[in-house]
């Protein structure tokens, strides 16, 4: 394996998978550090299936899932509450949108195609291939992984819709130390990169350094010394929406290990 990382230190925000994650930057020759961001996420079962109940009973005119695992989570539980059957026939009578290829494929599992889906692999492809259809009114079920997402909710909302958020899984915000760890270590540049799996730690890391007043000085490191590297489009979208421009991030494969193989190319090039 290419040694493009050699000598870089590599933060690792992402819970899941770390010691896969620090072995391959060690791999590389880089110097993994693990600094969670995200904390833990676990499925919220009680919540999940009095919403799964309300599904059932007024099914919605639109359903809009943006993570695939959300739709699997969804449809197990469901299956628990011998409603399986049930919650298909009510997704059957609703149009579908979906958001990235992973949901795509988990509705093309159960027999299911959706008449929108995004360009890009964004809430903002996913937004722009809703806008020619019409929701002044429409009851409209919004599928989420556990964490907001606002820009995509206020826009059904200017739009007429009534959302109901559906969140399977509930993230819980890692220990501040660790944030305030990342965010002078950042800030600092002590490191050359640091590397996001997904947006909830993004977002717990921009909230806490607007909470500390240093989001400018974080925007200016992620511009400056240290890389932001995301493993897809979506965790890229929420680095961009916050200002960080320069986003290190595979085109397709969005995967852990190709996001540290295009780190790797950028370094090289840089």
């Amino acid at each position: 394996m290419a040694r493009n990382l050699a000598g870089k230190k590599i933060a690792l925000t992402g819970p899941r998978k770390a010691a896969e994650m620090a072995k391959l930057v060690e791999n590389m020759g880089g110097i993994p550090l693990i600094r969670p961001a995200q904390g833990t996420v676990f499925l919220d079962d009680v919540k999940l299936r009095k919403d799964i109940e309300a599904w059932i009973t007024n099914p919605p005119a639109w359903v809009i899932l943006t993570t695939g695992m959300g739709l699997d989570a969804i449809v197990q539980v469901a299956e628990e509450m011998g409603a399986g059957a049930a919650l298909l026939e009510a997704l059957q009578g609703s149009s579908i949108a979906a958001r990235g290829y992973k949901t795509v494929n988990a509705l093309k599992k159960r027999g299911l195609i959706p008449i929108v889906r995004d360009d890009d692999g964004s809430t903002a492809g996913l937004i722009r291939g809703l806008a020619s259809y019409s929701f002044q009114g429409a009851d409209v079920i919004l599928q989420l992984h556990g964490d907001p997402a606002p820009k995509l909710t206020a826009w059904l909302q200017e739009q007429g819709a009534q959302v109901r958020e559906v969140l399977p899984y509930q993230h819980i915000a890692p220990e501040e130390a660790e944030l305030a760890r990342l965010l002078a270590e950042i800030t600092a540049a002590e490191l050359d990169a640091v590397a996001f799996t997904s947006g909830p730690q993004v977002r717990n890391l921009i909230e806490y350094a607007r909470a500390k007043g240093e989001l400018s000085k974080l925007v200016s490191a992620f511009s400056g010394p240290v890389v932001a590297a995301a493993v897809g489009k979506i965790t890229a979208q929420a680095l961009r929406e916050e200002g960080i421009e320069r986003v290190c991030s595979p085109e397709e494969d969005e995967r852990m290990g190709s996001m540290m193989v295009e780190l790797g190319r950028y370094f090289v090039r840089n």
